[in-house]
């Protein structure tokens, strides 16, 4: 017996928010579903018309009260198809905008008017008939002008209602007064400092990061434009990093201080460097230099974790993610390093005076760092620093899980493999300044993380797989390094084990590509070599694959802890 094709999957809605400031919508009926259409068309801004034979004794009271105060308009009277083509706008030949029809689906009036709509290409909602409609409602979340929605495709719409209340519930309190206070101030920076948004950055909702979000911008080096988008970068900076909490509190005094006075286009530095002399105060605190690891809070270590509670004043890296921040007490005041493109420097600085002034109140400063304090987190120049000042025997470190081996974990990626690969190279993909580093020959049994890498990947690439002209000219004395194959499996690991995590599986010879068209989700990690295959085996025809979400950390091993640690490494 031939078994039955498989079911191709029904196809999913395309979801839009609809401008209808001043639009006509023609509501049809007069039930509690009614009143309800025509508060959502009244909160859009919409003109909305009921037509129903009932008479205004006999209509449902929250539709009296829109009529009485003149914000609905009634017209006691059977439908007429002719009201499709008449009672709109002017500007668009007084054809109605959208028709909500809130009479039962059997009612022989209701396909009829479904059907001219259709035909006329005028949006039409019928309640409980999603054959019979051109578009849906969804269920809706409004906060200001956050609105969030969620819809099921008409497979359970009181399950939608559901996952919006959870979704909601989630949120914390205030964001949407936090989303128009710093909407407010994207206008008034474009507008003072007379520069277009960033790119991508003023576009609408439904496009992620750009590729070049995290673009390489060489301080002291920037041209004027740049200079001039300084605040803007920050401010998106902001919004990408920042927790929602944070940013759902944020304050008026905050904005002006953190962004709208910060970074103008001309700085002056202050001189550091060790004290002139004397002798510390007696009153003298201390500074710990923590790792926050991956992302996901579980992945703390319990010296971190204490730490974070005990601290009198936090100073965190912009990618410490929002999990690991949220467990820091409310009481304890938190600042985010202002770090954008260009500014990392001056940022850096600017957090160590911050921690060398705590330290001097008397007080315990934790600096915050995601991975390990030590890989690429400039822990060692931070330790030098402290010691500069006299406060060696006051600086404390506390590892962290670096993101450099346990990203790879996350996405099925075991960067050593008994005859794939015996070794494991961590390097950075930015030096100082910008500065390409030296890039690393191909080793066919080696695998290489790069971190910081992928702002830049068009460049990294080229020098992976072509020989740079320095290299040309030393050729014959220094001999030439061996070039990495383009067919080299790789791949592009963001936001490990946080809830957004994302995979991007291809090769060196597509990478930059997959990039640019996925776009950007920092803090991201490239990992090259042939374990990447190791327990994935690429798709034929594809040139990437992109896998989205985390299925998290499975704890509760029971008495199958092999079942469980697959589980974490997103095998299960």
């Amino acid at each position: 017996m031939a078994a039955n094709p498989p079911l191709s999957p029904p196809p999913i809605s395309l979801l839009t928010a609809q401008h209808s400031t001043g639009h006509t919508h023609l509501i049809i009926g007069s039930n509690p579903l009614a009143a309800s259409r025509a508060t959502q068309s009244l909160s859009s801004g919409a003109k909305p018309i009921l037509i129903s034979p009932t008479t205004s004794e006999e209509l449902h009271y929250t539709l009296t009260q829109y009529i009485t105060s003149s914000q609905l308009t009634h017209l006691p009277r059977p439908f007429e198809t002719n009201d499709l083509f008449t009672l709109g706008r002017d500007e668009v030949d007084n054809v109605v905008d959208a028709v909500f029809i809130t009479l039962p689906p059997k009612d022989p009036l209701v396909p009829q008017v479904s059907d001219v709509c259709k035909k006329n290409r005028i949006p039409v909602n019928v309640v409980d008939a999603p054959s019979l409609c051109s578009f849906s409602l969804l269920s809706t979340h409004l906060d200001g002008p956050l609105q969030i929605g969620v819809t099921t495709n008409g497979r359970g719409c009181k399950l939608a209602s559901r996952i919006r209340r959870e979704i909601a519930a989630g949120l914390p309190q205030g964001l949407g007064s936090a989303v128009a206070r710093l909407g407010d101030v994207r206008r008034r920076i474009i507008a003072e400092d007379k520069t277009a948004s960033l790119e991508g950055e003023g576009l609408d909702d439904s496009v992620d990061q750009t590729s070049d979000f995290n673009k390489l911008v060489l301080e002291g080096r920037e041209n004027e434009e740049e200079q001039k988008m300084r605040r803007m970068r920050w401010l998106s900076q902001v919004c990408e990093y920042w927790p929602l909490r944070r940013l759902a509190a944020i304050s008026e005094q905050e904005i002006v201080e953190g962004v709208l006075n910060s970074y103008q286009q001309q700085q002056q530095k202050p001189a550091s460097g060790p004290p002139a002399g004397g002798a510390q105060p007696e009153n003298i605190g201390r500074v710990i230099l923590a790792g926050s690891g991956p992302g996901h809070p579980d992945l703390l270590t319990r010296a971190t974790y204490k730490a974070i509670q005990s601290a009198d004043l936090i100073l965190a890296d912009k990618l410490v993610p929002a999990g690991v921040l949220d467990l820091i007490p409310r009481r304890t005041p938190v600042s985010i390093a202002k770090k954008f493109p260009g500014n990392a420097d001056r940022a850096q600085e600017e957090f160590l005076e911050q921690a060398l002034a705590g330290v001097k109140a008397g007080k315990t400063v934790l600096r915050l760092k995601q991975g390990d304090p030590f890989i690429y987190g400039r822990g060692g120049e931070e330790v030098q620093y402290f010691r500069q000042h006299g406060l060696g025997d006051k600086v404390v470190v506390l590892p962290g899980i670096t993101s450099s081996l346990s990203a790879p974990l996350f996405a099925g990626v075991p960067p050593t493999q008994r005859d794939v690969a015996d070794q494991v190279l961590v390097c950075t993909g930015t030096g100082k300044k910008g500065k390409a580093p030296v890039p690393p020959e191909f080793v066919e049994s080696r695998t290489v993380v790069f971190l910081m890498a992928l702002h830049r990947i068009t460049g990294l690439v080229a020098e992976l797989t072509e020989y740079l002209p320095e290299e040309e000219e030393n050729a014959e004395t220094k001999g030439r390094r061996r070039l990495w194959p383009l067919d080299t499996p790789c791949a592009v690991i963001e936001r490990a084990s946080c809830p957004d995590q994302r995979v991007i599986r291809t090769t060196l010879k597509r990478v930059a590509e997959a990039i640019e068209q996925e776009g950007s989700r920092p803090p991201g990690l490239l990992v090259v070599g042939r374990a990447c295959e190791v327990l994935h085996t690429p798709e034929k025809g594809r040139s990437w694959v992109v896998e989205d979400g985390f299925k998290g950390l499975d704890l509760d091993f029971g008495n199958d802890f092999a079942a469980g640690a697959l589980g974490v490494a997103g095998l299960a």
